[in-house]
């Protein structure tokens, strides 16, 4: 535990020191004349889009018979959200969210096939965004200097993709790679028995979960698309409040490479590696000032923000014993035997 809140303090005191050292005293003066008013809106559609997200674990929770309040819905969400943002590379997210669909009375096995389901629906967004904006670069050249990253990018999400439906669709051969690769790096036999218990039977639960109705699957991505476009749209808001602009697909993604660079730091938040690609990628278009007021006010909403509005609510429905877990790094073990003890 301490540990993790020695981490979080380290990304914090670096991830702020980046926008100020480059904005330098001007910042401050860019800040002072940002409307306060817009700053309500962006955070409002933080809490939209929260709603979103809160509706589609709800379709999915009620596509496999166990119905859940929007309020219950909200609040794992925005616990799940502060995981992800409160430990490295996100790791406490998957985690948090299995833990509290388990209290609500879902299995192990379901739970994690429902955040599968979840992660596929972003990656399917995420590659149908890319697609597009790609799209409109090619129509707009312009800003073609990023052609190589979005490239990069769009490589990925469809790469991505192609090994999820591989392992699905080939689950044998999968589980027969897992478990020598398992031997090779001398994990204990009841250890490796335990994976691949765990592996059939999350293939079993996500099985179940995709043999839901195409309209009710149709509406999850619906609300996926609702949240992200949300998320995605306050960095254009930001700085159409400074009185700049920039082109939404642009924004979109700025915001994709640097979370995605980020992840390399494995730093809670991606702290330093996503405000140097931030820096990177919009210092030809503002100002030093400018660059620094919008980068510290876009983590702020789309981080800072999310640790602030989600630790009371991890608190309450995680508490400190799966706090303490994500911590030591004992959490994965403990989720994994509640999961492959629990039948399907």
């Amino acid at each position: 535990m301490r540990r993790s809140l020695w981490l979080i303090g380290f990304g914090l005191i670096l991830g702020l020191s980046i926008p100020l050292l480059y904005g330098g005293s001007g910042l401050f003066q860019r800040l002072s004349s940002f409307p306060l008013s817009l700053l309500g809106v962006v955070l409002a559609m933080i809490f939209v889009g929260w709603n979103f997200n809160a509706g589609r674990l709800r379709l999915m929770l009620s596509g496999i018979g166990q119905p859940m309040t929007q309020k219950r819905a909200l609040a794992t969400v925005m616990a799940t959200e502060f995981a992800i943002c409160a430990t490295p590379a996100g790791s406490g997210g998957p985690l948090t969210y299995i833990f509290l669909l388990r209290r609500h009375g879902v299995s192990g096995t379901s739970a994690a096939a429902l955040y599968a389901l979840d992660i596929l629906m972003d990656i399917l967004f995420f590659t149908t965004a890319v697609l597009v904006i790609a799209l409109t670069l090619f129509i707009h050249p312009q800003q073609l200097q990023v052609g190589w990253q979005l490239a990069l990018l769009a490589a990925l999400l469809l790469g991505a993709m192609v090994l999820a439906w591989l392992a699905a669709r080939h689950y044998r051969s999968t589980l027969m790679w897992a478990s020598q690769g398992l031997r090779k790096w001398h994990v204990s036999p009841a250890r490796r028995r335990r994976v691949l218990r765990t592996l059939l039977r999350f293939r079993h639960g996500l099985r179940l979960t995709l043999g839901m109705s195409r309209g009710r699957l149709f509406a999850i991505y619906l609300l996926c698309v609702g949240h992200w476009l949300m998320r995605y749209s306050i960095l254009y808001v930001l700085i159409a409040g400074m009185g700049r602009h920039i082109s939404w697909a642009y924004s979109f993604l700025i915001q994709m490479l640097a979370l995605t660079a980020g992840q390399f730091t494995m730093l809670p938040g991606g702290s330093g590696g996503v405000e140097l690609s931030f820096t990177a990628l919009l210092a030809p278009v503002l100002d030093h000032a400018t660059l620094g007021a919008v980068l510290l006010m876009w983590r702020f909403t789309t981080y800072y923000w999310y640790l602030i509005a989600g630790a009371p609510v991890f608190a309450l429905f995680a508490g400190k014993a799966l706090w303490q877990h994500l911590g030591n790094g004992a959490a994965k073990q403990a989720v994994a035997a509640q999961a492959t003890s629990t039948p399907s």
